[in-house]
This record gives C-alpha cells, sequence and structure tokens, in this order.
C-alpha cells in the first residue's frame, strides 16, 4: 500500500524572474517595460511555450505594486465587467472564445481603449489566423505581436532540472533524457508530469529513477 503524500513544496508563482526566455527575450523584455496607456500586446505560440506564464507573470508584477489587473479567458462566467479603476486587462486562450466571449472581449478593447488601459492577450495563432470575429482579430492584431518560439532541448532540460531542484527532487540525467525523448517539449506537459512523478515517489518512497518513472507510466497506461 503506498503512503498518501503530503503536498509539501507549493507551486512556484509566476514571474518574470522563473521564466526561461530562450528564444523569446524580446517578448519578455516588452512585458517587463510595459507602461500604462501602451499599445496592446499579442502572444502567439503552440502550447507550453510559456504565454500563460508570461501572462501571469506580467499580472503578478502589476498586482505587486498596486493596480488592479482584470484577467479573462474561455473559463472567465459571463459577464465580463469592466473596471475604469483597473490597470491592466489580460486575454488568455484568445483561440478558444466562444461567440459570447469574442462579444465582450471586443467590448473589453473598446471600453479599455477608450481610457487608455493596455491589453495584453494570448493565443495558439497568430491574430489572422484565429477563428474569432473580424473586428477582434483586428484589436488583437492592432500592437505588438510577439510569436513564442518552444525552448530547445537543453533550455527544457535547464527548466525541468531547476523546477526538481526547488522540489529537491535528484532528478537525474538518465531521467531528463528520457522525459525528453519521449514527451513533446510543451512545458505545460511536463511539469504536470513532473508533479506527478514527485507524487508518486513520495508516495512509493523511492528516489526519482527511470524504472520508477516507466512503473508509474505503466500504471497511467501512459
Amino acid at each position: 500500500m503506498r503512503q498518501i503524500p503530503l503536498a509539501i513544496a507549493p507551486p512556484p508563482a509566476r514571474s518574470f524572474d522563473s521564466f526561461l526566455p530562450g528564444r523569446n527575450r524580446a517578448a519578455l523584455e516588452h512585458l517587463e517595460q510595459l507602461a500604462p496607456h501602451a499599445a496592446p500586446t499579442y502572444l502567439w505560440g503552440a502550447a507550453g511555450c510559456g504565454k500563460t506564464h508570461l501572462l501571469r507573470a506580467l499580472a503578478s508584477a502589476w498586482q505587486g505594486r498596486g493596480d488592479r489587473v482584470a484577467w479573462f479567458g474561455p473559463g472567465v462566467a459571463l459577464p465580463w465587467e469592466f473596471d475604469e479603476r483597473g490597470a491592466l486587462v489580460v486575454l488568455d486562450d484568445c483561440d478558444a472564445l466562444d461567440d459570447a466571449r469574442q462579444h465582450a472581449a471586443f467590448a473589453l478593447f473598446v471600453q479599455a481603449s477608450t481610457v487608455g488601459i493596455p491589453v495584453v492577450s494570448a493565443g495558439k495563432w497568430p491574430p489572422v489566423d484565429l477563428p474569432l470575429r473580424e473586428d477582434l482579430r483586428t484589436r488583437l492584431g492592432w500592437g505588438l505581436v510577439f510569436a513564442l518560439q518552444p525552448l530547445s532541448e537543453a533550455e527544457a532540460r535547464a527548466v525541468l532540472r531547476r523546477e526538481a531542484d526547488r522540489r529537491g527532487i535528484r532528478l537525474g540525467d538518465e531521467v531528463l533524457d528520457f522525459l525528453l525523448t519521449r514527451f513533446a517539449r510543451d512545458l505545460t506537459q511536463l511539469m504536470a508530469l513532473l508533479d506527478r512523478l514527485d507524487e508518486f515517489a513520495l508516495a512509493s518512497q523511492r528516489a526519482v529513477t527511470v524504472p520508477l518513472l516507466k512503473k508509474m507510466l505503466d500504471e497511467e497506461g501512459t
């Protein structure tokens, strides 16, 4: 019988410092320097390339200095209320907005631009390719657009090792090799896999090794 582990290490707060930029340094520097009344910014790229990390880091930085940040996305219930006391509007996963939320997002753009509140958004594809209403696509591509690039294998390895060190896990090269050759370099998925592996190792009271990882995957049917 495996023990049920306690949650020892809380998930790290998303910050600019914890983002490994790779080829995305221009986007990182732009968001770090984003000022009130800035033009809209749109980030796009495949899942796991860091879009949501950057949005959360931006929201955290602004909230840390006392600014009000409004966050919207496909999972946020309607109606979407605009707060004129706010300083920043964030729209995540724009490619997944349904018709009603597209209408709400466009209204937010209009209201924010009227009072000079910047809007920073993200989606899987460039604005021109988004399956959205034309007026919203135009707004999303109105300002600066950054195409985020996935991390190289070496960069993904560094991120996984850094997170393992934070948790107190010894993640050997053989485990990293297995992860990065069997799974895509999608950091969202790799971090979720590391979460499960950490929990499985604690429950099994065993060190993290390739055999343990394979055992976990077999039990999951992965």
